[in-house]
């Protein structure tokens, strides 16, 4: 069984401070989740580090300064600059808003929509993947969202998100791109990257595999 280190995540790009402090929660996680095998962690790894910025931010990052940029990522539910103008530094009515009686949430007045924003190294997002992930993990998300937010529960919920979806088999087969559009959507956001990262993680594992043997 592969087990995730502070040196490995180190060797994988991430800041000697998070590895420490995010080795026993991904090593619990991937244990927890079937994530044993150096394809499975190397393409996991190289999914939760593009998301959160190499362990960095466990929290969607809803503030925008910039009317123009919020109608460019939210078109449909922010309709005009207008309307853009009243949610820019305003994270809170913005989540509020582009979340509304959607992912299981209620409309924009119930606030779900920031209560429930993305979060975990996957950013689990909306009242029902809260509430699937409170339930199968057995701890009450929907009155402790922030908890996603730690250490333990993002990992935990990335982990969570990675058997539902099934992507272990993906892992195992090499589909890199599959998992991406599985976690990013058809956007495939940062795609070149992921398959970096995956790549160099998965060379650190057999580097170490190797000294270890020697």
């Amino acid at each position: 069984m592969i087990t995730v280190t502070t040196a490995l995540l180190i060797a994988a790009g991430v800041a000697p401070t998070q590895a420490r402090v995010f080795e026993q929660p991904l090593q619990r996680a991937c244990s927890c989740f079937g994530i044993t095998t150096a394809p499975r962690l190397a393409a996991f790894l190289g999914q939760c580090l593009v998301e959160s910025s190499r362990l960095v931010h466990t929290e969607e990052n809803l503030f925008y300064s910039s009317p123009e940029r919020i109608r460019a990522v939210f078109p449909s539910r922010v309709p005009s600059l207008a309307d853009a103008a009243r949610l820019a530094r305003n994270p809170q009515a913005l989540a509020n808003r582009v979340y509304a009686g959607r992912l299981g949430n209620g409309d924009e007045a119930s606030g779900d929509g920031w209560r429930y924003r993305g979060r975990g190294l996957l950013q689990i997002t909306g009242r029902a993947e809260y509430a699937a992930a409170a339930e199968q993990l057995g701890v009450d998300l929907l009155a402790q969202p922030d908890l996603v937010a730690s250490p333990e529960y993002a990992a935990l919920t990335a982990g969570l998100y990675w058997q539902t979806h099934r992507l272990n088999d993906l892992a195992d087969a090499g589909q890199v791109a599959a998992i991406t559009k599985a976690i990013n959507g058809a956007a495939m956001l940062h795609r070149d990257e992921r398959q970096q990262l995956t790549d160099d993680t998965l060379m650190a594992i057999a580097r170490m595999s190797a000294t270890e043997v020697a």
